[in-house]
């Protein structure tokens, strides 16, 4: 089509300083000549603006061959040979006259606006209004068209701005009410803080009281323990005092008796009596006489042994006390006997360990260099001894080494302009094929670990929107079920990787970052962040050991805030106990106490303490974790290791000894009868490298089999624990 030439017509605008939305009511007159005197003022505008010509450019429908450019997923293969193909054609066209005077008058106009006031995006929307002016007025073709589509959107900004006019009393009201409202919360929370303050003095002072009447009961308790002594010692003295009465009764009659007996001798009335009679009774007292001495002989000989009754209870009380004494001190003598012999078999065996030991030391003395003094390094590493000290808080000499290789790697790693090329062998990583020399990016710590952690970050990602689709597969019929099959095959994580430095640095710049990135992650080992992407990257640990951890912390967090109804992000260390054997039920108690010992728990402190528990999910700039993740961490691979140990001791076999599928699925079954099929099927396709679409029921499990080694340390890569708790053996 024949472009319009430029002609000197009026424009339908309107001024960038009048006043549409004032609500003014204006006369038609008046309107018809502020648009006539406005329409003469563009016009002017138009022919300043426009020089004449001919006719208009029809750039860029002139050009031949030219290509329209389609939309292409970044970093694709297509996608760079056609990027490839545009830049090698010669992009010979020039941008229209009509166009560039166009944007000049746009960015000049632009430039005078004075965008300070409240009706700046009104001042900014005019010149745009003008632009289009002219496009109608030039293309008398599509004029009407153009005019409808400006008359809608001048009619819905109007109608825009009514409706936010009519807004602004409710915006002011919900302010308003969100203030009260604020007001009343504080006040609220005011009112419950002096309340919980009331109710801890009154808990307070109520087990003062217990306390107290503690005190008062032992003291009771203590009292009445002595009155039964007094009592005891009381009842013994009446009891002796009874006797010695009785006794003293006895010699008081026997005196008595001897009394009247002599009184009655010296009688003078008794000697004018019968002498037979007297010899008579004489007889009979002597005969009553000698039948009571031998009565009193037989009661001898009879009772001479027996004691009291009261006497023979005392004594078997007493006897029966020393038998149970006795009893328990034979008891413990034979305990103790035993502990001895332990003890000696112990010392037997500890004096062994010494002299052994005391052998390995002399050897070692011998042979082995110095203990090396670590406090020279304080003015060789980067930070003085402030720094050195703290890296080398709480690490032995191993780990010293470590620390000391690292600070000597960074510097020697800085130092480095280029990488040179591994090559393409098989060996060879996919991210690090490469000949020649690549430029060393030398990013910061603090930069790797925040690339690391994008990296994650959109692996997550890809994993979410794979897992959408593979949910959507089954509602779509056989024929889009085929076609979409291919594109849910999940890249492998070197692949990904590369892919996303070539998105994120360009395919020029990909493999240098590559390089760069692997030297850092190779070196730091003792970076969290780095160490646990190496492992992933090089196919020492299986991607899911760390999205897992990290999803565990992330619901023990949301744990956390659960309990703090209040959120105030302060928890008890008793609810911090609640929340961690609820969150991990098969840990052992002593597992829980290391957790809160990491947190700052002690034995002697009270259960009542207040923690900051968001503060225990924060990390440093370097990507480094407080003590209770890394605390998390080493309780998952000591636990692993465990449950992989068990499973070697449930097989019974030697790690060079090889092992089928059927004996490894009836191990995994005994030592975690919890398991559940899915996961059983996982474990055992990580052991023996089925596919994933191949379940290990389809498979003839007696011709796989591999060594024991083999299966343990593919399983150490994987995610494995234990799911529920190991059914206790019977009792025979």
């Amino acid at each position: 089509m024949a472009s319009p030439k430029p002609r000197s017509s009026s424009f339908t605008t309107t001024s960038r300083t009048h006043l549409r939305s004032s609500g003014v009511t204006i006369d038609d007159s008046f309107l018809t000549e502020t648009r006539n005197i406005q329409k003469h003022n563009l016009s002017q505008k138009q022919k300043t603006l426009f020089t004449i010509y001919s006719h208009l450019s029809p750039w860029p429908t002139y050009s031949s061959g030219q290509t329209i450019l389609h939309n292409r997923k970044p970093c694709s293969d297509d996608y760079h040979q056609r990027a490839g193909s545009y830049q090698q054609q010669p992009l010979g066209i020039t941008k229209p006259t009509y166009l560039e005077q166009l944007e000049n008058y746009l960015r000049k106009e632009l430039l005078l606006l004075d965008l300070s006031t409240d009706s700046a995006q009104e001042l900014r929307l005019q010149p745009y209004r003008e632009i289009f002016e002219f496009f109608i007025e030039d293309f008398k073709t599509y004029k009407p068209l153009l005019s409808s589509i400006k008359n809608a959107y001048e009619m819905m900004l109007a109608h825009q701005r009514e409706k936010i006019r009519a807004l602004e009393p409710l915006k002011a009201k919900l302010i308003t009410m969100n203030e009260d409202c604020n007001e009343k919360i504080l006040a609220m929370r005011a009112e419950e803080r002096h309340e919980i303050c009331m109710l801890k003095k009154e808990k307070m002072n109520l087990l003062k009281l217990i306390d107290k009447k503690n005190e008062e009961n032992i003291s009771l308790q203590s009292e009445v323990t002595k009155l039964r002594k007094n009592l005891a010692e009381e009842y013994l003295h009446y009891l002796s005092e009874r006797d010695a009465r009785k006794i003293l009764i006895a010699d008081l009659n026997e005196l008595r008796y001897q009394r009247e007996d002599m009184s009655l001798a010296q009688s003078p009335g008794i000697w004018g009596e019968d002498p037979m009679k007297l010899t008579l009774a004489l007889k009979m007292a002597r005969q009553d006489l000698t039948r009571t001495q031998m009565e009193l002989n037989t009661l001898k000989a009879n009772f001479g042994d027996v004691v009291p009754r009261r006497d023979f209870e005392m004594q078997e009380k007493t006897n029966k006390d020393l038998q149970e004494q006795l009893n328990s001190l034979r008891d413990d003598y034979k305990e103790v006997c035993k502990e001895h012999e332990i003890l000696l078999q112990l010392h037997m065996s500890t004096v062994k360990e010494r002299d052994q030991f005391y052998s390995e030391l002399q050897e070692i003395q011998r042979t082995s260099t110095p203990r090396p003094n670590w406090a020279k390094c304080e003015d060789v590493v980067a930070g003085g001894p402030d720094r050195w000290q703290m890296l080398a808080k709480g690490k032995n000499s191993d780990q010293l080494v470590d620390v000391l290789l690292e600070e000597i790697g960074e510097g020697l790693l800085q130092e480095k302009d280029f990488f040179h090329g591994l090559g393409h062998g098989e060996s060879i990583p996919p991210f690090l094929r490469f000949d020649g020399t690549v430029e060393n990016k030398k990013p910061t710590k603090k930069d790797v670990v925040n690339l690391l952690k994008d990296a994650w970050k959109a692996r997550l990602a890809e994993e979410q929107e794979l897992g959408s689709r593979e949910e959507e597969q089954p509602t779509m019929g056989q024929a889009y079920q085929a076609v979409f099959s291919s594109t849910l095959q999940k890249e492998s994580f070197p692949d990904f990787f590369f892919n996303f430095l070539e998105c994120r640095f360009g395919p020029s710049d990909a493999m240098a970052w590559a390089y760069t990135i692997f030297e850092n992650i190779k070196l730091f080992r003792s970076n969290e962040v780095m160490s646990q992407f190496y492992a992933v990257l090089m196919g020492k640990r299986k991607e899911s050991v760390y999205i897992k951890h990290k999803e565990t912390i992330a619901h023990l967090l949301k744990e956390m805030t659960n309990v703090d109804s209040q959120n105030e992000g302060l928890l008890t260390m008793e609810h911090l106990s609640t929340v961690l054997k609820s969150t991990f039920p098969l840990k052992k108690e002593e597992k829980i106490q290391e957790l809160m010992e990491a947190v700052g728990w002690d034995p002697n402190s009270s259960n009542a303490d207040l923690f900051q528990y968001r503060s225990l999910f924060m990390e440093d700039e370097e990507g480094q974790s407080v003590p209770f993740v890394q605390k998390l961490w080493e309780q998952y691979l000591d636990e692993k290791d465990e449950y992989l140990q068990e499973l070697k001791h449930e097989l019974g076999l030697e790690l060079r000894d090889e092992v089928t599928l059927p004996n490894i699925r009836e191990a995994l079954m005994n030592i975690d009868p919890s398991l559940d099929k899915q996961t059983l099927n996982s474990y055992l396709s990580q052991a023996f490298q089925l596919p994933v679409t191949e379940p290990p029921e389809d498979v003839k499990e007696g011709n796989i089999v591999i060594g024991l080694w083999t299966a343990l340390e593919r399983l150490q890569m994987a995610d494995i624990r234990r799911m529920g708790p190991r059914e206790p053996e019977p009792t025979s």
